[in-house]
């Protein structure tokens, strides 16, 4: 595998380590003292463990592509989260939105 696949694979990776930051922050938040709780420690210590990885993504691929394949990861995923854990409704134009943030990340990766 070479480093950039690697690199796309880690950012990848680092999206879901976010979606689960994410997940106990959306827990925090639903408690009447957020920042007291253990969720918030939990999906702030998860964020901040990915900085060491974000070294290496950066030495091997181009930050913008770093940007829209982070964004477009966390998007989905969130949805996702969104969707199945707290069971947010999707409206038709979000899931346009979407499918153009998925059409986004192809034109990046054909091109890039």
């Amino acid at each position: 595998m070479t480093r950039p696949a690697l690199a796309v694979l880690v950012t990848i990776a680092f999206s879901l380590v976010g979606v689960h930051g994410d997940y106990y922050l959306k827990l925090a938040s639903q408690r009447e003292h957020s920042l007291r709780s253990g969720w918030f420690y939990l999906g702030f210590a998860l964020y901040a463990s990915t900085a060491f990885g974000w070294v290496f993504v950066m030495k091997h691929l181009k930050l913008a592509t770093i940007s829209v394949l982070y964004s477009v990861s966390m998007v989905l995923l969130l949805t996702a989260i969104g969707t199945l854990a707290f069971r947010e409704s999707l409206k038709p134009l979000e899931v346009v939105g979407i499918g153009l943030a998925l059409a986004s990340l192809v034109l990046l990766m054909r091109f890039a």
